[in-house]
């Protein structure tokens, strides 16, 4: 069977990177391992990964500031944060950030393989680029087959995270309707709501930045108290 797509186990600790790897590769990924942020940059260099597994607490490096590179060198690899138990902080900045989803430690390996096929599920779909239907959505506009925000004024494109073209498709589809927070995270991360409720906001926060006229007052994406958010498309 041909060997699924390329992921990067980030671990500065032998025995559990070994772990990994050889759990993933199990399960008929192609697998890689690197103890650190310099060993993945000249990986990447040379063998772009489908998604990274990243540790926070590296020796070498911060492991937000590896997650920044990433999201800034591409859009669509997926980034998975591997996170302490009790440390919110830490899942808060790596969201912000831009990683696709974050895992706890300690977890099952089914827990992990559950949310490496979710992360790749949306970041391999990804549509090719082409010319398709423009939804107008504040300062910006969503090409739907494109996954990317467009610059009316000039025309000048910015790449979406897999995570943030989910969640600006699903307000697209759903204008002028409150949707609820926890069915949100639910859909566009495809698994089951967590006590760390703040996802969501942190996400939208994000789109915010990228699609309002003054992120501040947002018009686009509305906060509904109690309940959730709701996209308001521009009436002219």
């Amino acid at each position: 069977m041909e060997p699924g797509p390329h992921i990067v186990v980030v671990e500065d600790e032998p025995a559990q990177r070994h772990l990994l790897v050889d759990y993933l590769a199990r399960q008929n990924f192609r697998v890689s391992g690197v103890s650190g942020g310099a060993d993945l940059r000249k990986l990447v260099a040379r063998d772009r990964p489908a998604l990274v597994l990243l540790d926070v607490g590296l020796p070498d490096e911060d492991g937000f500031a590896i997650a920044r590179w990433l999201r800034e060198s591409s859009a669509r690899v997926g980034i998975i944060m591997v996170t302490a138990a009790s440390d919110t902080v830490e899942r808060v900045i790596g969201l912000e950030i831009g990683a696709d989803d974050y895992i706890v430690k300690p977890f099952e390996p089914r827990e992990l393989l559950a949310r490496v096929k979710s992360v790749l599920r949306r970041s391999i779909n990804a549509a090719p680029p082409s010319a398709g239907p423009r939804i107008r959505m504040g300062c910006r506009v969503l090409d739907l087959e494109k996954r990317v925000l467009v610059d009316p004024t000039n025309g000048q494109e910015e790449t979406l995270t897999a995570s943030e073209f989910d969640l600006l498709k699903l307000f697209a589809e759903h204008p002028n309707k409150p949707l609820q927070r926890d069915w949100l995270l639910e859909t566009t991360a495809h698994r089951e709501m967590e006590a760390f409720d703040r996802a969501i906001d942190l996400r939208i926060t994000r789109l915010r930045r990228k699609i309002e006229f003054d992120p501040a007052h947002p018009n686009a994406i509305r906060t509904v108290r109690s309940v959730g958010y709701m996209f308001v498309p521009p009436t002219h």
